[in-house]
């Protein structure tokens, strides 16, 4: 019973709120508060500081969250090996990719390891916005540019570049750039990350790092509905070179302003620091490392640390 209790707080601590916790396991209000009073008198230390309208981690339930995680990991390893036997991995995996990497890339990729697999469940989150991976409950991440979160560990995949691209059609209706600053007389397509649009692209203009401000009649937060944007002539888009580079092999994409590029930039896997990862996590982690890190760019370069 204690091990389950865990397993409720840590979901009352991922969702925020106890109703939203108890829900996943299919509990009454009544019957999380009851659980969590039973764990809180096993350990003689109040975990949770609730009110009517947050929920606030003591210092005692942080350090219960870490310490949670670790003996459920290890429970259901042991259990999985009593099972199933040490070759034989199984299980839920949560994890996050970027919208057009993830369907073009990943997908495939995912798709292969559950055929391997067949006791383990992936749920992916296709997004190209911030991913809280301790909040959301996720056990790890593809992300594009440098860690931010230094909290989090990385397994890097190789080199990525974003490159500045448009359609023939395009270029034949407008007209091509030949230096950064004439972006500003182009219709560009933004990319929302979450709450930030992507109005300032990087170049480097007389040996010094620049940020050229764009503008376009076109946002959006899917990185897949830019690049179709793009292909269907509606104006310039800034993309990693791992989503456009089959556009770019058969013409449907052309590479503008290829001497002004900021150059490589890591693509990576993240996940939470903790002591213990599931065996089917750590698994999936290397299949990904070991596919993904295989892209070459057809242009080498350097390696730069911008984002």
């Amino acid at each position: 019973m204690t091990l389950d209790n865990l397993a409720l707080f840590l979901r009352i601590v991922e969702k925020g709120g106890l109703a939203a916790g108890g829900r996943d396991f299919g509990l009454s209000p009544a019957t999380v508060s009851e659980r969590l009073a039973a764990l809180e008198r096993h350990y003689g230390a109040t975990l949770l500081l609730r009110t009517t309208r947050s929920l606030r981690l003591t210092d005692e339930g942080s350090l219960l969250v870490e310490g949670a995680r670790r003996l459920l990991t290890e429970a259901e390893e042991l259990q999985d090996r009593i099972r199933y036997g040490a070759e034989r991995i199984s299980g839920p995996i949560r994890m996050s990719a970027p919208e057009d990497l993830g369907r073009r890339r990943v997908v495939p990729i995912i798709d292969g390891f559950l055929a391997r697999h067949p006791d383990v469940t992936v749920d992916l989150d296709l997004t190209d916005g911030y991913v809280d991976l301790a909040g959301q409950g996720l056990d790890l991440a593809i992300r594009h540019g440098s860690l931010a979160d230094s909290t989090l560990r990385s397994r890097p995949l190789g080199e990525n570049r974003r490159i500045v691209c448009a359609a023939p059609a395009y270029l034949q209706a407008r007209g091509t750039p030949n230096h950064p600053d004439e972006l500003a007389g182009h219709d560009c397509i933004l990319m929302r990350f979450g709450g930030n649009l992507d109005r300032e692209w990087p170049f480097v203009i007389d040996g010094k790092a620049r940020k050229i401000a764009v503008r376009g009649r076109r946002v959006a937060n899917d990185g897949g509905l830019v690049r179709q944007w793009c292909r269907d002539g509606h104006g310039i888009a800034l993309k990693s070179i791992r989503d456009v580079d089959e556009d770019l092999a058969t013409g449907a994409l052309v590479e503008l302003l290829e001497e002004y590029s900021q150059g490589r930039t890591a693509l990576q896997i993240v996940y939470p620091p903790s002591a213990v990862q599931p065996c089917r996590v750590r698994v999936l982690i290397e299949y990904l490392a070991a596919e993904l890190s295989a892209f070459t760019d057809p242009r080498p370069g350097l390696l730069s640390s911008a984002g």
